[in-house]
């Protein structure tokens, strides 16, 4: 990455800053901006989100908002009601609270001496959404907004449920928050207070795993905060960006077909995280390409950013599976819009048949797809975050517990761009039962690269808001759609497309295990292929802001490890996302994160499921002034029988040595959908 140091614009930070809200509350906000932004009045970007602008996202924010600000813009990075150093309480993700607070945000904002009254909204993940929710509510002020690694509809892409089938990461990011809601405001920042604002958050923790869970078809809680409901409502410019090694990019082809304001689409080989930093490479000039998308919307400059087709995508090479990469080769591609144009796209089907994946055959004789219920270790993480072992390795262990069909060796290799769907008609075995789709690409070695997947709840296979139990033994036509995907199948390689019956820990085990039977016929796969012709590299080498100076005390070193009970068959996958221990030079902050999260299944019984988070948090400042030291402990566990789950979750909080709270809950929730 190149480090910039001379911007067109001298700046200024102002390193937390209070606003005002309508019932009372202060919301803490850091704002970078050119030193003559009140003489000359300059236009605003936003950021908002729960994760303390303090220490939580200060890296980053580092090294993008000042670097905005350098090219005229002034940079609003506002901080959550109930988090960091802003008062309140938080109660949950996308909340009408939340976006009331936001639309009082941008009225301030553009009411500030030093804004021209145009406005943009920025964020990944959280800040992704709102920006979409936000940008749904029409206020005026907002001209354009940029996500990342979002998604437009709440039930079907988020963390929560997949196809119908509640993800692990449900309950991996409930654990997650438990703990991130439970850091300490900066006493440097808000004075002898912190203490009380600290307990009454403890004192209020929202459990909220019991809230996710309680919701496991698609109902009126998902659909508040999903923009899929009237994309009409969005008018400001929207441009979507997200990488093939996150989990937020199904979204990106319904928004581009539905949304009716101008948008923009790009799709990379990133995980969660912002392309200017991100892995696998290459990582791009992200920054230059938001200024030519901000200089045009809020600027009135000709930058030519509306003059490109809208979507561009990078189209992987198959490489050897593994659990990370540095690199990820491939080519770009663009097309002009989304479904992509007939003289840019093509489509075949292939069937799954006697003689495996193959053009006009037939499946002569029924099928048993028989998985033990630990399938699936080698999936991957849903999302690759942390910079772990988050990516699937080899397959083929998984794929020796699933029913496959292979193609012939590919002479010439296929790019493939879209989503890949399979059609077939299946009977289960009990009145539950899950379907995982894997599409891999097998090497003349044999190593079997997961390319994408699809999962589906049959309880809800032909409407994720209907619950429709399968009838033991009676046909069901089912259609699955794969994630989209860019992936260039090289020369000499198989598809296979690998059909099991559970996939742990991505999703929850069904109520039994439910063995499927394929019938006889025509299962089909619907394979988009691209026809797009290879561009040169359309971006800038990425830059950045000089960095946040820390001092690393202790490096993180996350893991991924899977075990077996070989007695009693039982399969462990064990997450350990460690964050290491920082200080902020500039202000003196130490903060340590840990996570350990443990998941277990057994080969038969769907009783014997089960899941194990930890976390720990510790905060300090050393010295005679706003010195402190904190520790919380937070413990999610749930387990399940056929018809509840079973929630316990813990939090100690300490002050120095002192046990200050200490709180537990227990939750029993009916098994509805999942």
């Amino acid at each position: 990455m190149i480090i910039k140091q001379d911007f067109p614009h001298r700046t200024r930070k102002i390193d937390n800053i209070w606003i005002p809200l309508a019932d009372g509350t202060r919301l803490a906000a850091r704002i970078w901006l050119p030193v003559d932004a009140e003489a000359q009045p300059v236009p605003a970007i936003l950021e908002y989100l729960p994760y303390r602008k303090r220490d939580g996202t200060a890296i980053r924010d580092q090294l993008t908002h000042p670097y905005f600000a350098g090219h005229g813009y002034a940079c609003v990075r506002v901080d959550m009601r109930g988090n960091g150093e802003s008062d309140g309480l938080m109660e949950d993700e996308y909340a009408p609270q939340e976006q009331a607070d936001a639309l009082e945000v941008i009225e301030w904002i553009a009411s500030q001496p030093w804004c021209n009254g145009q406005l943009g909204m920025m964020g990944i993940s959280w800040g992704g959404f709102n920006s979409l929710q936000v940008a749904a509510l029409r206020p005026e002020p907002l001209k354009a907004i940029i996500t990342l690694c979002s998604t437009d509809d709440r039930y079907a892409d988020d963390i929560h449920y997949k196809g119908g089938n509640m993800l692990l990461e449900n309950l991996g990011w409930a654990a997650t928050m438990l703990s991130f809601s439970a850091a300490v405001p900066d006493p440097a920042l808000v004075g002898d207070k912190w203490r009380d604002m600290w307990m009454s958050r403890l004192d209020n923790m929202p459990l909220l795993a019991e809230t996710w869970l309680s919701h496991q078809h698609r109902d009126e809680y998902w659909k508040h905060g999903s923009i899929c409901e009237t994309y009409a409502d969005i008018n400001a410019a929207v441009y979507m960006i997200s990488g093939w090694g996150d989990s937020y990019i199904n979204t990106i082809p319904r928004m581009m077909e539905h949304l009716q304001c101008p948008k923009k689409a790009l799709l990379g080989p990133w995980m969660h995280k912002y392309p200017h930093f991100a892995l696998p490479d290459p990582a791009i000039g992200f920054l230059q390409e938001a200024l030519r998308w901000w200089d045009y919307w809020l600027k009135g400059i000709e930058t030519g950013v509306m003059d490109e087709p809208t979507c561009t995508f990078y189209l992987q090479d198959g490489v050897p599976p593994a659990p990370k990469y540095k690199e990820r080769p491939g080519q770009w591609v663009r097309t002009h819009g989304w479904p992509v144009p007939d003289d840019e796209s093509e489509s075949t089907t292939l069937t799954m048949g006697d003689h495996g994946l193959l053009l006009g055959t037939r499946l002569s004789q029924d099928q048993l797809i028989a998985s033990p219920l630990t399938t699936g270790a080698l999936q991957g993480e849903y999302i690759p975050l942390w910079f772990g072992a988050d990516f699937p390795p080899d397959q083929r262990r998984d794929d020796a517990l699933s029913l496959t069909f292979d193609s012939e060796p590919y002479a010439h290799g296929l790019d493939i761009l879209g989503q890949p769907c399979i059609s077939l008609t299946l009977a289960s075995s009990e009145a539950c039962g899950q379907l995982h789709a894997r599409l891999c690409d097998v090497s003349p070695s044999g190593e079997s690269a997961l390319i994408t997947y699809g999962t589906l709840n049959l309880n809800l296979r032909d409407d994720t808001g209907t619950v429709a139990p399968p009838v033991p033994g009676e046909p069901m036509q089912v259609r699955l759609a794969m994630d989209l995907i860019g992936y260039r199948l090289p020369k000499g390689h198989r598809l296979r497309v690998a059909l099991s019956s559970a996939s742990f820990p991505l999703v929850w085990s069904p109520k039994k295990r439910a063995d499927l039977t394929l019938k006889a016929g025509t299962p089909s796969l619907e394979l988009p292929l691209s026809k797009a012709p290879y561009i040169s590299m359309p971006f800038e080498p990425p830059e950045s802001a000089p960095p946040c100076p820390v001092k690393t005390l202790r490096t993180g070193h996350p893991k991924r490890t899977i075990s077996e009970d070989v007695g009693s068959g039982e399969v462990s996958v064990i997450i350990e996302d460690d964050m290491g221990d920082i200080q902020f030079l500039e202000h003196g902050l130490q903060v340590e994160q840990y996570a350990k999260e443990t998941y277990t299944s057994h080969p038969d019984d769907a009783t014997r499921t089960r899941a194990d988070i930890e976390w720990v948090y510790r905060a300090r400042r050393e010295g005679e002034k706003n010195s402190f030291a904190v520790t919380v402990f937070s413990r999610y566990h749930l387990h399940c029988d056929e018809h509840r789950f079973y929630l316990n979750a813990e939090q100690h909080a300490y002050e120095d040595d002192k046990l200050v709270s200490d709180k537990s809950w227990q939750r029993e929730i009916p098994r509805t959908a999942v």
